[in-house]
């Protein structure tokens, strides 16, 4: 599948830079960018597993 993306400048500037900087396309960063986004965790995942480990830091080290 082929799919087109505007960019700002600033962020084509700064694709061609990470790309330079690794010696590959810059069609390759902003795929390997994309094929990468589904394994981030979700933003509310995060602060809620940060916020049950602050609040039972004490219990885990306990258990620990």
């Amino acid at each position: 599948m082929k799919i087109s993306v505007g960019l700002s400048k600033d962020q084509a500037e700064r694709l061609r830079h990470v790309a330079s900087r690794l010696g590959v396309r810059p069609e390759d960063v902003a795929r390997a960018g994309v094929a990468d986004l589904p394994t981030q965790p979700e933003e509310d995942f995060q602060r809620a597993a940060e916020y049950v480990l602050k609040k039972n830091e004490e219990l885990y080290r306990r258990l620990a």
